[in-house]
């Protein structure tokens, strides 16, 4: 029976988990949440997860959300001895680690490309907050192909969903070129990479028009 998650297109964590069960091989049914349309506050979807946020996912009546816990649940519950996951301790607690550490770096880039999901210029803040977190990145990841050094893991699938906008924007990224290289790397190697995040940046923009509509319609009820 296929694990149901609840989705949307655009979004990186959603997009994390995705790649993550096409990397485990595991069967997911995708059901689509409308966030423009307030389905992810439906009282059914409520019930089934009060923070109304996506991914959520039911595996057979087991409820599960929040993108890093889904992947690391996938891992031990269908594929425990999978490299994506490591199971020794030091491994595991450098996936662990950079899992926490992109949080911060989904933080740092919504707030800095937001202008570009609208459709207007980066501010010189946004570009400084945008190429500060890029440089970080750029000097922990050094040479390394995958972010621990040692194979792929489920915190290169959650980073790369994170930063793979800045594939869609055309950023410049030659000033980082071991996150360049990184970047580029994985998303050729990962044969369902552009199935799952290859898409036009005109499309985020209307779905952004959509939630922006949607919330100045809410505000405008609740005055």
């Amino acid at each position: 029976m296929p694990i149901n998650i609840y989705s949307i297109r655009y979004s990186p964590p959603c997009r994390a988990v995705l790649m993550t069960a096409k990397q485990l091989n595991i069967d997911l049914n995708v059901k689509t949440v409308d966030l423009s349309q307030g389905q992810h506050l439906a009282e059914d979807y409520l019930k089934m997860n009060p923070a109304h946020t996506v991914p959520t996912i039911d595996d057979d009546g087991f409820i599960l959300w929040e993108s890093r816990a889904i992947m690391q649940y996938l891992c031990n519950r269908y594929a425990p001895d999978s490299p994506l996951y490591p199971t020794e301790p030091k491994k595991r607690a450098l996936v662990d680690r950079w899992l926490n550490y992109d949080l911060s770096v989904f933080s740092a880039l919504r707030e800095s490309l937001l202008p570009k999901f609208m459709g207007s210029e980066m501010s010189e803040e946004n570009k400084t907050k945008f190429n500060d977190t890029i440089k970080l990145l750029d000097q922990l990841i050094g040479n390394n192909k995958y972010v621990t050094g040692s194979g792929l893991t489920i915190a290169d699938l959650s980073l790369l969903a994170t930063t793979s906008l800045l594939i869609i924007f055309d950023m410049d990224l030659s000033p980082y070129p071991n996150f360049k290289t990184w970047l580029t790397g994985l998303s050729e190697e990962l044969p369902y990479y552009d199935e799952i995040n290859k898409f036009e940046n005109e499309d985020i923009m209307g779905f952004m028009a959509k939630m922006t509509a949607f919330f100045l319609e809410k505000m405008n009820k609740s005055q």
